[in-house]
């Protein structure tokens, strides 16, 4: 990271006006994940552009996710792939039990091991780089699981990776669904408004699912607007997926809303330069 962003991460913004000043960027987060992320554009002169491309939503039935969790003592090791299945997941836990004692937790990223803490779980097994599913398989305490009981908390659906390597490995997977993801069911008219007149600069996305929400979501005439705007994906494979869909700028950051913020920060910053 330059020295200019890396200041301006840390909220040392060069000059009165912010790293981002004049810039609108746009938000797809759901609603209630978006407050950090709007902060920090905030914080460095930006102004953040609402438009959700997911919604999260309890799962359709419960049943399944409450009979593993009265059976968590049979468990040997608790994944969790998100913030949001920590938080939904935990919620469920703590209505019926407290977490067995000898249970492992794992999650995939920074953010889960935050919300665990907020939970009360301080001791994760979390990458400390990669933050994926590849980043957590390749962590000595997921190598040797061969006869370990696992239970993924996840949305429904998503990536098949991280189970399908740990059954290869000889343990006994069961996911434990607890919430849904679900494409709003948004009006992008103000989006459009905006691009007509130029006032749009930047998009960001967090998931490959985002990213084909927001294609739809925006129509034929957004599509040809988003081609053209720098769009910034805090993951390759979230880039590959906006790549395919013939988006011309697409600029991976690091991970998280800071890394999506310092992406922002070192483009912006490379432009006034230039």
């Amino acid at each position: 990271m330059n020295p200019v962003a890396r200041d301006a991460v840390r909220g040392a913004s060069p000059g009165r006006r912010g790293a981002l000043a004049d810039r609108a960027i746009v938000v797809t987060r759901p609603a209630d994940q978006a407050g950090p992320l709007v902060e920090l554009i905030r914080r460095h002169g930006g102004t953040p552009i609402l438009f959700p491309v997911l919604e999260i939503v309890e799962a359709e039935d419960l049943r399944p996710i409450n009979g593993l969790i009265d059976r968590l003592d049979e468990v040997d090791l608790a994944i969790f792939i998100s913030p949001t299945a920590v938080a939904k997941a935990m919620n469920l836990i703590r209505a019926r039990r407290d977490l067995p004692r000898g249970l492992a937790i794992a999650a995939i990223g920074q953010g889960s091991r935050r919300e665990l803490r907020r939970f009360g779980v301080t001791e994760v097994v979390a990458p400390a780089t990669r933050f994926d599913s590849e980043g957590l398989l390749a962590l000595p305490e997921l190598r040797d699981v061969a006869g370990k009981r696992i239970a993924i908390f996840r949305g429904e659906g998503g990536r098949e990776l991280l189970g399908d390597t740990l059954l290869g490995r000889g343990a006994t997977v069961e996911y434990a669904e607890c919430y849904r993801r679900r494409r709003p069911d948004a009006d992008a008219a103000p989006l459009l408004h905006r691009w007509a007149r130029n006032e749009l600069d930047a998009v960001t996305v967090t998931s490959g699912e985002g990213v084909h929400n927001l294609y739809e979501m925006v129509g034929k005439l957004g599509r040809k607007w988003l081609s053209q705007t720098p769009l910034f994906a805090p993951h390759e494979r979230i880039g590959q997926i906006a790549r395919g869909l013939g988006l011309r700028q697409v600029i991976v950051t690091a991970s998280g809303d800071e890394g999506l913020l310092q992406g922002l920060i070192e483009w912006f910053g490379d432009k006034r330069g230039t």
